[in-house]
Formats: C-alpha cells, structure tokens, sequence
C-alpha cells in the first residue's frame, strides 16, 4: 500500500492544476509545494472534480435499472459491464480503479490539509475560516472512509465487525507508514471520530453558494448515514433529527418543471445541503442521454398518478433525468429528503407510528399535486413497510441502494437481484459474498494486503 499511496499523491499533484495555486501542480523535481496560507488549504478543499466525486460501482450494481444487452455490448469499461452482471472478477486484471482511487485521493487532500493548516497564519478575524477548513478536511476524509467501506468491506454486523476486515486507514499524508486493512469496527469508529470533529469545526449555516463546502447540518446528515448503515437505527434517527433541526427545507415539486431534462438547477435546488456526484467518468448513469438505461419497470411503475416524482425524475423512455447536481450526473451528496425519510425509518422501528407517519406526509405533501392524501399505517411494521418503500422511490440514483440491499438483506428481506442480457439469466442472492467487491488488482499487487473472498 505504500507504493500505492505514493502513485496517489503523485496523481493528486499532476491532476490538481486546473488554474489554482502552485502548491497543487508538481515542481520540475517532482516534488509538491507545500500548502501554507489558508487560501492554499481552501483551494485544495474546494477542488470539486477530486473532492465531490463519489464511486459508481455499488450504484452499478444495484436494482434501479437495466441495460438493453446492445448497450452493454457497447460498453468499452470492463468494471462497469462486469459490475452489471455481478461478475466475481470485476475487473478481469485491469487497475487503476476510481472506485479505489478517488477516495483515497480525498483521504490524501483532507490528511495534507489536517497535517498542516494549524500552522497557517492566523488571526481572531480568520479563526472562522481555519476552523471551516480543518472541519471540511474531516468530513472529506470521513465521506471517503464511509464509502470505500460500503463497497471493499463486508456490511457492519456488531457481532462480527471486530474481526471483519475493514479498509485501510490512512490518517496522515506521509507514504513511510505501512498501510493494513483496519476492522470493520475500526473503520466505522473512525468515520464517526472524523464526524464528530467535522461538526464541532464547522459553520451552522450552509453555505448556498459553495455547497460543495460541508456545513454542521451536512455533518450530522452524514452521521445519520452512517449509523443507518450500522443498523443503529437509535442513533440514526437521533442524527436526522438533529441535523433537521439545523436545516428541514424540502423543495415543492409543484415549482418544477415536468418537461425539463434537467428540472434542477441552484436557484430551486434548496433541499442540497453537501453537492457531490457519482463519478463522471461513467458510461450508463448519465440519465436522459443513455437510451438504453432504462429504469426498473417495477419501480417506474410504482408512483402514484398524482405523484409529480415519476414525470419529474423520469422521461417517458423511461430514462432517469437530470438530478439535484443540476446537471446529467447522479447526486450523491446529502439532502433534507434523506433526512426525513431516514427519522422516519428510524420512528416506525422505535415503534412509534405517528411520527413515523407525520415525517413521510412532510415529505409527500411536497411531492404530489396538490390535495395529497396524507397516508396512514395499521402499525409500526405496516408504517416501516411504506417508509421504506418511499425511500426508494425518492432516493433513486442517489448512491444509496447498495448499502440499503446490504443492510437490509442482513435483517432477513431476502431481496434477490436477477438481470437478463440476451437471454442468459444472472442472479445475486442476498447474503452473498460478490455484495463486497474485490479490491483492485494493482492494489493487492503492489501493497500486498489482503484480497475479499467471492
């Protein structure tokens, strides 16, 4: 891992120019400069086309869409044709992996800039701003952390995360440190560490017109994320609310247009509290402009006639539309929908129905025409049922469905997925091992640690 955390900080100096300061371009002698002033740190934070990408392949891989079999054929990325059809060799020997290699590129940025803004110039004037700064660079490297663990590490089971393999821990920028793979259990803890010290750090207020920039409510979103993940459903739900309390504006759908391709844009996108997007570099989750991604029928078919999400994210095809990146790439950052469908989740299984109920209607009413029907629930299992059913429907193409498949098969839902391509059938049955990807060849090849078993 020490040669392959080398190749990254060499990337992330040659790719890091883009018009910004010297520090982010290679000397002539390969060295880096060295970030010193806190417009230095905040240029490595802001640079979005690292820092707000996030990885494809559990995206890739899940249950919102299928690919017309000459659209796969036409596909020239092995990893993302093999990600489709659940292939136990992912990557057929090929490195070089974005899913792998972004994260820890972020890790890399977030770890250069906790490593040496302390010793930035500062006054009481600026204080603010360090503290803005060093908060972002945790809640980086918590975001990167989380999500390499949702696809290179096994889903956290309290009973087992200790012995788990979990993802290695890089926590400074320096290559001399030996890298192995933590547990599961050290991987979440560290996450939540870097969380904690993300919110305390950070400014209360989003920033409206810098949402790639974290804010206190993205942090405690991201939290609530993550303890979903874990199953802490107390903690997750407490999370939510806390970050709802910061921030519940939800947009509605009545003000969008039903024609646009992209309905989203910054002046009516007020539910974003974190911008980042899946990675562009990806051939099928580009929405409208690939025609033969087409989405499940079973979840197109789902929405109510009077519910304005089906003409909003879909076009007839149906092929999913532009989303809250306002643009042709898949969101994947943190919103207030997340959050009120994550408390709602988190009350039905607390047992209490009426809340639970009073959460999803708050988000509904702003996504139906108007005269909604507030939906009810016989019970706490009934309201959970609906809840997460709604989940789905809302958080499409958001980067969340394969953590959700994986949480939720843990907890005995048995949801196999099956695709058909040219008349040969592939099938992922819940509990399998191909719901934790393969870390990439030139990874194990160079770095020596331990590969997942498929």
């Amino acid at each position: 891992m020490k040669a392959v955390w080398a190749m990254l900080i060499a990337g992330a100096g040659l790719a890091a120019g883009c018009g910004k300061k010297d520090f982010l371009e290679a000397k002539p002698s390969s060295d880096l400069f060295i970030p010193t002033t806190l417009d230095d740190f905040q240029a490595l934070m802001d640079k979005d086309l690292v820092i707000n990408d996030m990885p494809e392949l559990g995206e890739l891989s899940s249950d919102n869409y299928y690919l017309l079999y000459s659209t796969w054929q036409g596909l020239n990325s092995t990893k993302e044709r093999n990600a489709y059809t659940w292939a136990s060799d992912t990557y057929q020997g090929q490195g070089g992996v974005d899913d792998w290699n972004v994260p820890y590129q972020q890790v890399f940025y977030a770890n250069t800039v906790l490593a040496g803004i302390d010793d930035a110039p500062v006054t009481a004037a600026t204080q603010p701003r360090l503290n803005a700064i060093k908060g972002a660079a945790y809640f980086v490297r918590a975001y990167a952390f989380y999500n390499l663990a949702q696809l290179f590490a096994p889903v956290y089971d309290s009973a087992t995360a200790a012995g788990d393999l979990g993802i290695p821990l890089r926590i400074t920028p320096g290559i001399d440190a030996p890298s192995v793979r933590a547990s599961v259990k050290d991987t979440y803890n560290q996450v939540l560490t870097d969380l904690a010290q993300a919110y305390m750090l950070l400014p209360a207020a989003i920033p409206f017109n810098n949402r790639n920039r974290p804010s206190q409510p993205a942090a405690m979103a991201l939290r609530a994320r993550v303890y979903l993940s874990m199953r802490a459903y107390a903690q997750a739900g407490a999370c939510a609310d806390s970050s709802l309390r910061l921030y519940n504006t939800l947009i509605n759908y009545n003000t969008i247009s039903t024609s646009s391709p992209t309905p989203f844009n910054k002046t009516n996108n007020t539910e974003t509290m974190y911008q980042a997007r899946i990675l562009v570099g990806t051939q099928v989750l580009k929405g409208v402009t690939v025609a033969g991604c087409i989405i499940d029928s079973t979840l197109y078919r789902s929405y109510d006639v009077n519910d304005l999400r089906q003409s909003i994210f879909f076009n007839a095809v149906p092929n999913a539309k532009g989303s809250y990146t306002n643009n042709i790439y898949c969101f994947s950052g943190i919103a207030t929908d997340e959050m009120y469908l994550v408390r709602a989740e988190c009350y039905a299984r607390a047992r209490n129905t009426t809340a639970a109920m009073a959460d999803l209607n708050t988000l509904l009413q702003n996504r139906y025409k108007p005269g909604f029907t507030p939906l009810t629930a016989s019970g706490p299992e009934n309201a959970l049922s609906i809840i997460l059913t709604e989940r789905r429907k809302e958080l499409f193409f958001r980067g969340l469905r394969w953590t959700d498949l994986r949480r939720l098969n843990k907890e005995g839902y048995n949801i196999s997925l099956t695709r058909v391509l040219n008349g040969q059938t592939y099938q992922l049955p819940p509990g399998d091992l191909r719901y934790t990807f393969p870390i990439p060849p030139d990874v194990i090849n160079l770095g020596g640690i331990q590969q997942n078993p498929r």
